[in-house]
C-alpha cells in the first residue's frame, strides 16, 4: 500500500504566473526521485492542467540540488519483501510512470523542463518528455541504471525520441553522462543558460509561448507528434488535416485578419 502524502510537504509545489504554470519537485532530500506518490502528484497536476483554460504553458522545475535522480531505489527495494519478490509493484511503479509521460506527451500545452542539476535515469526521461528542455550549465543527463544492473529500457523511449539512437542505447549501454553542451548539440536541450540566469531564460520562453494562440499551440503540438516517424506522404496527410482544422478557427480567421491590417490580434 502506497503511504499518504504528508499535506504540509506537498511533493508537488504550485506558482503560476500569469498563463504559465509552474509545477515544483519538491522533495529534495530524495534528489526529487520518481517515488510512486512523487508520480501519483504529477499525474494529478497534469490532469488539474489538462482542465484549466487560464493555463497556457506549463514549467516544471525542481527543488534542491538535483532535478530528478530516476525512481526511488528504496521503494523499488522494499517492494522485493512481497510473495511476488515484487512483480506487482514494479508493473504498477512503471504502469504509472508510463501513464505520466503520456499525460506531458499529450497535454494540450507546451510543457518545458527547467534543469538545474543532474537528471537522470527516469529523471532524464522525464526531461526528455518535455517539449522543450532549459538547462544550468551545471546540468548534466544519464541514463545510467546499467551501472547497477538495471538497462534504462523505459528511460530510453523517451531518450530515443530526442536524440539519434545510437547515442541513445550509448548512454543507456555505458551508463555515461552528457553535459549541458554536449546535451544541446545532440538535440535533447534547447537552451543552456548560467545557474543565476536559468528561471528567467526559462520563463522569458515560456512567456513568449504564453502569447500565442492557445489553440494553435495544442493543435501544433497534436499534429507534431502524429506525424513523426510517419512515412513522408502520411505525415503530410496528417499535418495537412492539422493545418485545415488549425485554419477553421475562428480565433485563427481574426490572428491573419490582423496580421494583413497591420494591427494585434483580438484574441482575447
Amino acid at each position: 500500500m502506497t503511504a499518504a502524502l504528508d499535506p504540509s510537504q506537498p511533493l508537488i509545489l504550485r506558482a503560476d504566473q500569469g498563463a504559465v504554470a509552474v509545477l515544483v519537485l519538491n522533495d529534495p532530500a530524495k534528489l526529487n526521485a520518481l517515488s510512486t506518490p512523487m508520480l501519483q502528484a504529477l499525474s494529478s497536476s497534469f490532469d488539474t492542467l489538462a482542465a484549466d483554460p487560464a493555463v497556457r504553458v506549463v514549467v516544471i522545475r525542481a527543488a534542491g540540488k538535483a532535478f530528478c535522480a530516476g525512481h526511488d531505489l528504496k521503494e523499488i527495494q522494499a517492494a522485493r519483501q512481497a510473495p511476488d519478490a515484487g512483480a506487482a509493484a514494479f508493473e504498477a511503479l512503471f504502469a504509472l510512470c508510463a501513464r505520466v509521460m503520456q499525460q506531458i506527451a499529450t497535454l494540450p500545452k507546451p510543457v518545458i523542463a527547467e534543469v538545474q542539476g543532474i537528471a537522470t535515469a527516469a529523471g532524464c526521461q522525464l526531461a526528455a518528455t518535455c517539449d522543450m528542455v532549459v538547462v544550468s550549465d551545471h546540468a548534466r543527463f544519464g541514463v545510467n541504471g546499467v551501472n547497477i544492473g538495471l538497462f534504462c529500457s523505459t528511460p530510453i523511449v523517451a531518450l530515443s525520441r530526442k536524440i539519434p539512437h545510437s547515442a541513445a542505447f550509448e548512454l543507456a549501454a555505458t551508463g555515461e553522462f552528457l553535459s549541458a553542451a554536449r546535451a544541446q548539440t545532440l538535440g535533447l536541450v534547447n537552451r543552456v543558460t548560467s545557474a543565476d540566469a536559468l528561471s528567467h531564460e526559462t520563463m522569458a520562453l515560456a512567456q513568449t509561448l504564453a502569447q500565442k494562440l492557445p489553440a494553435a499551440l495544442s493543435i501544433g503540438k497534436a499534429a507534431f507528434a502524429a506525424q513523426t516517424g510517419l512515412p513522408l506522404d502520411q505525415a503530410y496527410t496528417a499535418a495537412g488535416a492539422a493545418m485545415v482544422n488549425n485554419l477553421l478557427n475562428t480565433s485563427t480567421s481574426e490572428g491573419i485578419s490582423a496580421f494583413l491590417e497591420k494591427r494585434a490580434p483580438n484574441w482575447a
